[in-house]
């Protein structure tokens, strides 16, 4: 049965709700104003989703001040699909300016958020970035004398974590539909195929299922396992004995799904079907052990456990972690790793990817993404079945 597909968008309500969460938090920690600058930030507090962040060339900014909505600050080709948001304070320059890009009109909606001092927050922390010229940051500092600069990476990290069941919906309709591309995948992969025909027939069969964009699709195949699964697809051929792994990124409304299958081509060694069955196993154990009040590193640890009683060669080092959150990212800020202690609440929406090593240069990994309950997990993604699944030779 084919999931009825979620309407797009958000309510104002969905919005004002996330901005109170904020300013809530933005008041336990002593902050007078946010400076957003990314996309995912902005999109998160405005709704404003649009392509256009693929241009570097103009910059945006969103101020959220201690209380009310958020003020846009932006370019005015943006202001028509700015307005389409529950945003209605829209600040406007005509971009690129080379000699002041927005830099002076941002100071004036920052000063009034913030008055002669107070305390700005900014993400300043891993997985950030500064979607502006530090030039530009500088001159900005300047004409805010008195003002102080905090970082907010953990405060928007914690908002962000915890998805509302109406992001929830979009992120397990676009599992729904990349699950059924998965398992019809049979029907037409087979050796003899290049990969770069494997990844076009993929792409297109994702957009015929009723995705937005495969923002993200990378793989790899060789002889009795794969060792680069983050490269182009060539012009190789599927062979006999090959290993096949394809992980996509795929997007509903601005939400991503992020997983993987492997396939043999024709029968597969007792290695390789030995360790995907390890893999599916490992993936259960962190299923299992994802549920409220449970750490990243816990998951990490009960997927470690079960490859390490294996014998095959996986300690996490040589990839850093066996998954991560996701949402309107494709990996977001948690990692499934020895050293993450964030802990799970209801809501939170992660990845399990355990890998291992089958040998010398050859690999294999499996992902899929579950939502964090009040009493465990649930699966987003159509679980992959326990023994690979054989392509034609």
């Amino acid at each position: 049965m084919t999931r009825p597909e979620p309407q797009r968008g958000f309510p104002d309500e969905e919005f004002a709700a996330r901005t109170a969460a904020a300013q809530r938090a933005m008041a336990a920690a002593g902050l007078d104003a946010l400076l957003l600058t990314t996309e995912v930030e902005i999109r998160y507090l405005t709704g404003f989703l649009t392509r256009f962040w693929e241009s570097p060339t103009r910059p945006w900014f969103v101020v959220l001040p201690a209380s009310g909505k958020p003020i846009a600050v932006i370019p005015t080709i943006g202001a028509a699909a700015m307005a389409r948001t529950w945003v209605e304070d829209i600040r406007t320059w005509s971009a690129p300016d080379p000699e002041d890009d927005g830099v002076s009109l941002l100071a004036d909606a920052l000063r009034e958020a913030l008055g002669a001092g107070g305390r700005l927050g900014l993400a300043e922390g891993r997985e950030t970035h500064l979607r502006m010229p530090l030039g530009d940051f500088r001159r900005l500092q300047a004409l805010l004398p008195g003002v102080a600069v905090a970082d907010a990476t953990a405060l928007l990290h914690r908002l962000r974590f915890i998805k509302s069941s109406r992001e929830i919906e979009k992120i397990a309709h676009v599992c729904d539909r990349v699950s059924g591309v998965f398992e019809e995948a049979p029907g037409w992969l087979r050796a003899g195929l290049s990969e770069t025909t494997v990844f076009r027939r993929f792409k297109i069969a994702c957009l015929a299922a009723g995705v937005d964009d495969v923002a993200y699709l990378v793989g790899g195949a060789g002889e009795g396992g794969y060792g680069d699964i983050i490269s182009p697809p060539g012009e190789r051929a599927l062979a006999a004995g090959d290993v096949l792994m394809l992980d996509v990124g795929a997007v509903f409304d601005g939400y991503f799904c992020d997983f993987d299958r492997n396939f043999a081509v024709g029968p597969a060694s007792q290695v390789v079907a030995d360790a995907h069955r390890v893999l599916w196993e490992a993936t259960e154990a962190g299923f299992e052990a994802a549920r409220p009040g449970a750490t990243c590193a816990d998951l990490f640890r009960a997927m470690q456990a079960v490859i390490a009683d294996t014998g095959f060669g996986a300690e996490g080092g040589e990839v850093g972690r066996f998954g991560h959150g996701l949402g309107m990212q494709l990996t977001e800020l948690v990692s499934h790793s020895p050293w993450d202690e964030t802990e799970l609440a209801p809501g939170a929406v992660l990845t399990l990817e355990p890998s291992l090593t089958l040998g010398p240069g050859k690999v294999m990994v499996h992902e899929e993404n579950i939502v964090v309950d009040e009493g465990g997990a649930r699966w987003l993604t159509r679980r992959a079945p326990r023994e690979i699944p054989v392509l034609p030779a």
